[in-house]
């Protein structure tokens, strides 16, 4: 058997001995590779070792399989976002719409495309109301809303448009004093412009009837008996007619016997209008009664029969009256 020649270090506290070759060795491992890594050459080994393993794990990137590249945003596109929102009028709406609208009100958007906007704006002022919409498409289009809007009238009076502005007043008298010659309310009817009754009541005179003239009023006593006061019943009256466009046929003396004076601006008389005589055939200049007019343009006859007036009758045949000529009249007074 041939010698075996061992180089063994046998130094040591441990007492165990080691090949001093393969000691020699390992330094030199360690020594050449601490100069790999001060020169460079084994950190860009590993980053490209580390990378390939990273990739393995992650698979490919999103938009090499067919999907859009995310963009991001810039400079630009800030900028024309903080201009558009700050031309906005105070009578105007900028609203942020989106799919993921949480993660737009967290997030910047990253894209032009990922969100769209919703600009309302109204205008309020005497023309028409104006509304103006930017929508995407694929957003339901909101409904139009129609706003109408009613001609010019007289300072003071009430746009035509608007029916609930609109009364038409009629009384029935009766007869006061020595052989009735004294006239006092004994009751009052007002209809709206729809023809709907508003108020009908009897009331009670302040001074003893001596006449009641039931051929014309359609009172008679027993009617009166229980009857409201008149100053109780003229507080009433004036309360529904205040700021009201006052419709009657020669109303003035239904004002009479309220002891009251409506502004001139907010009275229709009916007994005074030209145009209406016109449309019946009678002069302009003659004060037609209100029974004629109502035979000569509805063919209807009213204020028929021993019973008497009826001031309900009475105050809606004046607004249909009106209603023949309001156009016309209204634009007329509108000129002045």
């Amino acid at each position: 058997m041939s010698d075996i020649m061992l180089n063994l270090d046998c130094s040591g506290s441990s007492g165990r001995c080691k090949d001093s070759s393969g000691s020699n060795k390992h330094k030199a491992f360690i020594n050449r590779r601490r100069l790999l890594e001060k020169k460079g050459y084994l950190n860009k080994k590993q980053n490209q070792h580390n990378h390939r393993e990273g990739n393995k794990h992650q698979g490919p990137p999103p938009w090499r399989n067919g999907a859009n590249r995310p963009s991001q945003p810039n400079a630009a596109h800030n900028k024309s976002i903080a201009h558009t929102q700050n031309t906005h009028s105070k009578s105007s709406y900028h609203i942020p719409r989106s799919d993921h609208a949480r993660s737009i009100a967290s997030k910047p958007a990253s894209s032009t495309s990922s969100s769209t906007s919703l600009t309302i704006t109204v205008e309020n002022s005497t023309n028409p109301e104006q509304s103006t919409s930017t929508i995407t498409p694929g957003h339901q289009t909101p409904p139009t809303r129609t706003v109408a809007r009613c001609a010019p009238v007289p300072r003071g009076s009430a746009p035509l448009c608007n029916p609930l502005k609109y009364l038409a007043l009629d009384c029935e008298m009766v007869g006061t004093g020595p052989k009735g010659r004294n006239s006092e309310l004994a009751r009052c009817s007002i209809v709206s412009y729809d023809g709907d009754v508003v108020y009908d009541k009897y009331i009670k005179p302040t001074n003893a009837v001596t006449d009641y003239r039931t051929r014309w009023s359609g009172i008679s006593w027993h009617q009166l008996v229980k009857a409201m006061p008149f100053q109780h019943a003229r507080k009433e009256i004036l309360k529904i007619l205040a700021g009201k466009v006052v419709i009657g046929h020669a109303v003035h003396n239904d004002f009479k016997s309220l002891s009251y004076s409506h502004p001139a601006v907010l009275t229709r008389d009916t007994s005074r209008i030209p145009l209406l005589n016109q449309k019946a055939g009678f002069p302009e200049k003659d004060v037609a009664s209100l029974k004629r007019l109502t035979k000569a343009l509805f063919n209807r006859n009213i204020q028929t029969g021993k019973k008497g007036h009826s001031s309900v009758e009475d105050a809606k045949a004046t607004m249909e009256l009106y209603k023949v000529v309001e156009v016309e009249w209204e634009r007329t007074l509108a000129s002045k």
